[in-house]
């Protein structure tokens, strides 16, 4: 998938297309759907089938009160986006100036002069445009003006609720990874370098690939198992994300046990798919009742994942 950053990066003389427009955050069963549905336009079509997302997300730009921390980083947004047979991705930086870009402006200058959509694809709650003004009815009032079709993607249920970014942030922030994952369509994932930490798993007997995320996670604290993969290999994982209280550090920390896996992975890009969550965080009285325990969280998470790895 040829991924474009910018508008000015775009050709001007690009091929028409079949626009899937939105956030994209996560990339959940509801965002896949609207995917879909481009690339399956865009082949009847014969034309190519392209996202057009944003970064940041406009919430953060908006909104910066709230936080928001997203579910993917831009590079796993892109990935999963790429998995679900797109031929290109246009990301727009979120600025300020160009959330005051006027809804019908946004439509004949971006999706239709720039992309050339021959169609496009949102979401039902899909809003665009100052203030948010443009959504899916004001999208469909203009697609005739300017010679577009507009599809509207309407809500999708999973176990009664409408699947959403919202709905798998709640579900996330309590631990309930099993429940993300049946509204996202795909594991949650976490993704960055292996740094060198003080060593404290491997006192234990049980080393492990530290990372520092650069983001706030939206997970809960606690032990997890997990699916850890790498440039040329995978293997099952205890996780446990948080502060270490038991030393008393206070330092933000996602620490991996890789499972029958014992070579240095330091420097390497670890992915890490959160299956289930085993425990919450714990402060244990002293050192010797965590190496218990954590042998038990081994155990358990070797059920979880049928134990093994793959190198």
């Amino acid at each position: 998938m040829e991924i474009v950053r910018g508008l000015e990066s775009y050709p001007p003389d690009g091929p028409p297309s079949v626009v899937a427009l939105g956030a994209f955050d996560g990339i959940h069963r509801a965002h896949q759907k609207i995917l879909a549905t481009a690339v399956e336009r865009a082949r009847t079509l014969g034309v190519i089938a392209l996202a057009c997302t944003f970064d940041p997300h406009p919430l953060v730009v908006l909104q910066p009160d709230r936080a928001l921390s997203p579910i993917t980083e831009l590079s796993e947004s892109l990935d999963l986006i790429a998995g679900q047979g797109l031929d290109a991705a246009v990301v727009i930086p979120f600025t300020l100036e160009f959330s005051r870009v006027e809804p019908e402006a946004f439509v004949s200058d971006v999706l239709c002069r720039r992309l050339k959509a021959r169609e496009v694809v949102v979401g039902f709650n899909h809003t665009f445009g100052r203030a948010a003004r443009g959504d899916a009815r004001l999208l469909a009032g203009l697609a005739p003006k300017y010679g577009f079709v507009g599809h509207v993607i309407p809500p999708l249920l999973v176990e009664g609720v409408v699947v959403s970014s919202s709905a798998i942030r709640e579900a996330l922030a309590a631990g309930d990874v099993g429940r993300a994952t049946r509204f996202l369509g795909h594991a949650y994932t976490v993704r960055g370098r292996v740094l060198r930490g003080k060593g404290r798993g491997r006192q234990l007997g049980f080393p492990t690939a530290n990372l520092k995320p650069e983001r706030k996670l939206i997970l809960a604290p606690g032990v997890y198992a997990a699916r850890a993969s790498w440039d040329g290999g995978s293997a099952g994982a205890v996780v446990n994300v948080g502060v270490r209280p038991t030393f008393g550090e206070g330092e933000y920390w996602v620490e991996a046990y890789l499972l029958e896996f014992s070579d240095d992975l330091y420097d390497t890009m670890l992915t890490l798919a959160f299956l289930e969550r085993i425990r919450p965080e714990q402060n244990f009285p002293d050192v010797e009742a965590l190496k218990t325990q954590v042998a038990r969280d081994v155990a358990t998470a070797s059920r979880v994942l049928g134990g093994g790895c793959s190198r």
